[in-house]
């Protein structure tokens, strides 16, 4: 908090940065399952787009409070999530926005399921995996060996996943081939 200018100190602002720069390189932290990719969706309470805003609930990072209570909530973690690995995530994300002196865009005042200028979470597991595998600022970060072990893990979730014949598709196709 800047007393001065009433609003987010230069810290908080590369914070901010580091955030909004890593977040969908860092997705699969925040969203460790196939099913966690369910619940984003328009209108749903759950973010579509990486962007910002002060008390806006429509945006991944809300921003409220002021003075010792001034605090940047995280919305894109659901209930699925580690939470060591997504503080983690977040920790590393912001700290790389001081150290790279990042800056976020200007704060979104608008419906952010509608704002098309804002980059899109990933729509799957599959789409955050290969985000992460190709992040040379996330190896940077917590190095070969992490990335690497969470991205097989995911990629065997995955493929888990496509194995199974579900009951939607007994019902669907069982009658008709």
């Amino acid at each position: 908090w800047d007393q001065k200018k009433e609003g987010g100190s230069a810290l908080f602002e590369h914070f901010l940065g580091g955030l909004h720069a890593l977040s969908t390189e860092l997705f699969l932290f925040f969203a460790p399952t196939v099913n966690s990719y369910k619940r984003f969706c328009a209108d749903s309470f759950a973010p579509t787009r990486i962007s910002w805003g002060y008390d806006n609930r429509t945006t991944a990072y809300r921003v409220v409070g002021h003075d010792q209570s001034f605090r940047i909530e995280n919305r894109l973690p659901g209930a699925d999530v580690n939470p060591y690995l997504a503080y983690a995530a977040v920790l590393a994300a912001g700290i790389y926005g001081i150290e790279h002196e990042l800056t976020a865009p200007p704060a979104f005042g608008g419906n952010a399921y509608e704002g098309g200028q804002f980059e899109r979470v990933p729509a799957s597991l599959g789409e955050a995996v290969d985000k992460l595998d190709r992040s040379d600022r996330a190896r940077e970060i917590f190095g070969d060996d992490v990335i690497d072990h969470y991205v097989l893990h995911a990629r065997h979730e995955e493929q888990a996943y496509r194995d199974q014949v579900t009951v939607w598709e007994l019902n669907r196709y069982f009658a008709r081939i």
